[in-house]
């Protein structure tokens, strides 16, 4: 699962985009989503847009949020079969169409996920922000409070003093 301080779904494909839905991707060159039966995407500008029509579809123009996921499949005989679920980032401040308690749903959405027993978390959080105060690091923790899953690589160099200084371990 992929979460942090800010949304990920659409800015995966596109930088700058706010995105207030989950979306799974199994990632197995060819693209297809669930909603769109038969038809395959092999331009990712072309999926990028339609995450974001998608998205506009069921949330509406003004930033709503919704819980059902954009599905979409990457195939590919390169990487492995796996399930890939990019959540959106917790918004503290509604704006748009966002309900008063959208901290609290955006944070029930994660944990949804977050607390199945198969899940790796990939919890991210920018580069130049304390870990101290990462919700993503913070939401890991009480979902594995012995960072029992840490899968980070103890070998990597980190070039970054902010890394090197903020380094916690779940």
């Amino acid at each position: 699962m992929i979460s942090g301080s800010s949304a990920f779904s659409k800015s995966s494909f596109s930088s700058g985009t706010l995105s207030t839905r989950s979306n799974p991707l199994n990632l197995f060159v060819t693209s297809t989503f669930l909603h769109c039966k038969g038809k395959k995407f092999t331009d990712f500008d072309e999926v990028r847009h339609e995450i974001e029509a998608e998205t506009d579809r069921v949330t509406g123009m003004n930033k709503g949020i919704s819980s059902i996921p954009i599905n979409l499949r990457v195939y590919s005989p390169h990487v492995l079969n796996l399930t890939l679920i990019d959540l959106p980032g917790i918004t503290k401040v509604p704006v748009g169409d966002q309900p008063p308690d959208i901290e609290y749903q955006i944070r029930e959405m994660i944990m949804q996920f977050i607390t199945r027993e198969n899940c790796l978390i990939l919890a991210v959080t920018p580069a130049n922000t304390d870990l101290a105060n990462s919700d993503a690091l913070k939401l890991a923790k009480e979902v594995d409070p012995q960072g029992e899953y840490d899968l980070r690589d103890p070998g990597i160099e980190f070039k970054s003093p902010t890394l090197q200084e903020n380094s916690l371990p779940l």
